[in-house]
């Protein structure tokens, strides 16, 4: 019996059957394909869909059987209370499905067929109310498959499952039903012509050929570098876009990345497509919460601030999901501290969709409980509570070529380095080994060692992948973008977590008088360095490419004031003093406006001139007042230690909150 060239799930809502017709109608008799139905189904009533479907349907319609192996030129249709899905070319079914707000069958097929069939598989969301799909769709689409999602005019997706669908990005074509049944021939075709193209683990021979060629282009056009991913990774994502297109050849790929701009950053969406959701591997962030979060916040002394990353952070769902469980654990122990996650990616509009914080219910991951305790309905959205919001900054940011946070409690990157080479993972844990402190942790996905950086980390919890950073002297790797100039990027200098690190010792003598939280910035107002101490109360990131400028991150109100005593300061190195400061504080049960005060103080470095910029409130009748200062050496080289404070006019620290 011959296999089928292609699988295509098709996943519609009770009121789908209009739009089964539709597309069953226009399909030939024998395009060597199977067509696997799920619908959402009444588990207590007998289905007539495939009745309804065989009596005009020119394919052979039947329900699908456990242990049924899918044959071309047949529609197989999901029977009711069952959850259908496909290992090995056979359909297997569990019953009774899940309780309703359990229940999502046709994510739970799509991913399936995903793994099972690879770039064979097609998921196709037809109409329907909800999100059941979206998380198959991405599945389907990372594992080289193709994506469609029905039209309801143009090439505007129908409100609801194609929406939402389509919302990803993850969608390669929104058409009318009637059109698909084409679309998918054509693409059939293809991937029969090229078949001859690929070795023997389908990776076409022309464009590992022509990689270099193509990773170059991409990095010219899009200014991001792909060359140290994995070669596997992008022959895969490269041929699937290929495909799409129905491009036989990678030269001419290449032209067409050279004259079409939209498909080079289609590419660059396609080499960054992660399948996230809240709480993934829930037994992983369990042990997370367990062996990490509860010591971490044992070990902290009152008053002393906690310190996440989260680099290629998605849509923002694992930023949210450690942010409840800090503060799930922080509500346990009948405490409040300042808690900062950072959660970043290259890509602008997943960071965009993060800082939005709208989810979609049924397909977040969530208990029931975490729902009702931490989101708030918003219409058909549900969006995490400020407690948990003003936790969180979201900003672009590349791993590869940007400067890494600092002096973080935690860093969470899952998923990640399997994408890419080995010698760039051992940069990227060198960079997490710096940025962490002493007895930090990191957290990793389950498919990426845990072992082999043994002499910077020990594995706490090799099953979950949680390990905690070791006293190996850290060095900050160069951030020289492979090919280009290196007067193009400046190297930064290094500098080592020890207790002879002179920046550390300056900002630690003006810590002690002022106790301030601080930035450290070079002459060019970039941040090299958090201090973490209440800085959320200061920060308000702008829209867009990070580039960890004071001036971009620091908030709106106190951005003249801080632009002109610093320009004074760098112009003449001299004090400047600016008074009158104030921040209106918001906190979950009050507001209030504290007059505040920004300082920079000079501060001695044998490595490169430095600075401190402090803000800091005042007590009530008193000026506040804002002074910068900075020394000159004869180095070339300059830093300024620029520092951020926020104070109560009263002896009590208020709540986490946020400034308007």
């Amino acid at each position: 019996m011959s296999e089928p060239a292609l699988i295509v799930g098709i996943g519609a809502s009770a009121g789908g059957l209009a739009a089964f017709k539709s597309f069953l109608a226009a399909t030939p008799s024998h395009t060597e394909m199977a067509f696997v139905l799920v619908q959402h189904l009444d588990p207590h009533h007998k289905s007539l869909l495939v009745e309804l479907l065989g009596a005009r349907s020119p394919i052979p319609v039947v329900t699908a059987q456990d242990g049924l192996a899918v044959t071309p030129n047949c529609v197989f249709v999901i029977p009711p209370d069952a959850t259908l899905t496909i290992k090995d070319g056979v359909l297997h079914l569990v019953t009774p499905a899940p309780a309703r707000e359990h229940r999502r069958p046709i994510d739970t097929f799509f991913t399936s067929l995903a793994e099972d069939s690879g770039e064979r598989a097609v998921g196709i969301v037809l109409s329907g109310v909800g999100s059941d799909g979206t998380i198959g769709i991405r599945t389907i689409k990372e594992l080289g498959g193709l994506t469609m999602a029905q039209a309801e005019f143009d090439a505007t997706a129908m409100q609801g499952m194609p929406s939402s669908a389509a919302s990803t990005g993850l969608v390669d074509h929104v058409l009318r039903v009637e059109a698909m049944p084409a679309q998918l021939i054509d693409y059939c075709k293809h991937i029969t012509a090229v078949a001859e193209k690929k070795d023997g683990d389908g990776h076409r021979k022309d464009v590992q050929e022509h990689i270099s060629k193509i990773t170059s282009l991409l990095h010219r056009r899009s200014e991001h570098d792909f060359s140290g991913y994995k070669e596997t990774t992008l022959i895969r994502r490269i041929q699937r876009r290929m495909q799409v297109l129905h491009i036989d050849d990678a030269l001419d790929y290449i032209e067409k990345l050279k004259t079409d701009q939209g498909e080079v950053e289609a590419l660059f969406r396609e080499l960054l497509i992660g399948v996230t959701q809240f709480f993934r591997d829930p037994e992983a962030f369990e042990a997370l919460n367990t062996r990490a979060l509860l010591p971490m916040l044992a070990a902290k002394d009152k008053g002393e601030p906690t310190r996440v990353w989260v680099p290629g952070c998605s849509t923002g769902e694992e930023v949210y999901s450690i942010a409840i469980l800090l503060r799930e654990a922080l509500h346990e122990r009948d405490t409040d501290r300042a808690v900062m996650i950072f959660g970043t990616d290259i890509d602008a509009n997943a960071v965009a969709i993060a800082r939005s914080a709208r989810y979609r219910k049924e397909a977040s991951g969530l208990s029931s409980q975490r729902v009702e305790r931490w989101f708030a309905k918003d219409g058909d959205d549900y969006c995490p509570v400020a407690e948990i919001r003003d936790m969180c900054v979201f900003s672009t940011h590349s791993l590869i070529k940007d400067p890494p946070f600092s002096r973080l409690d935690l860093i969470s990157c899952r998923n990640v380095l399997i994408y890419l080479e080995e010698e760039l993972q051992d940069k990227l844990m060198r960079i997490f080994h710096y940025a962490l402190l002493l007895g930090g942790y990191l957290f990793l996905g389950t498919a990426e060692s845990a072992t082999r950086n043994s002499r910077m980390f020990t594995a706490l919890d090799k099953k979950h992948r949680i390990l905690q950073r070791r006293d190996a002297g850290a060095s900050l790797p160069r951030f020289q973008p492979q090919g280009m100039p290196a007067l193009q990027v400046p190297a930064l200098p290094v500098r080592r977590h020890t207790a002879e690190d002179r920046i550390e010792k300056a900002v630690g003598r003006v810590m002690q008088q002022y106790a301030p939280a601080y930035f450290v910035i070079d002459r060019n107002h970039e941040i090299s360095r958090f201090s973490g101490a209440e800085t959320g109360k200061f920060l308000e990131p702008s829209a867009g490419a990070a580039n960890l400028n004071l001036f971009n991150i620091v908030r709106r109100a106190l951005r003249p004031a801080v632009r002109a005593a610093v320009n004074q300061a760098l112009a003449d190195g001299h004090t400047v003093i600016n008074d009158n400061l104030t921040v209106r504080i918001v906190t979950s049960s009050a507001s209030s406006t504290t007059p505040a005060s920004s300082q920079m103080l000079p501060q001695s470095s044998a490595e490169a001139p430095s600075s401190n910029a402090i803000l800091r409130s005042r007590a009530p009748g008193r000026p506040s007042s804002c002074a910068f200062a900075r020394i000159t050496r004869r180095r070339r080289s300059s830093m300024v230690s620029s520092s951020l404070s926020s104070r109560s006019p009263s002896a009590s620290t208020p709540k986490s909150g946020s400034i308007s």
